[in-house]
């Protein structure tokens, strides 16, 4: 069975791309090629590409507020 995010608490402490892709509702390919840009808090640890969620979670937040305004 597939993992859901339903909250932010379900999300894991180091997201995959595939996480990130699962939590934002978009294919994997539009989250590497949102990982790759700038401004986006991913970091690579070898050959892996992982967001922390935290990060994770401020880059959304900051990404709404900027939408109202």
């Amino acid at each position: 069975m597939e993992k859901q995010f339903k909250t932010y608490d379900d999300l894991p402490l180091m997201l995959s791309v595939q996480d990130v892709a699962k939590a934002l509702g978009i294919s994997r390919a539009g989250a590497y090629e949102l990982v790759k840009s700038d401004g986006f808090p991913a970091m690579n640890i070898g050959s892996r590409i992982i967001v922390p969620k935290e990060e994770f979670i401020l880059w959304v937040k900051k990404k709404v507020s900027e939408k109202k305004q």
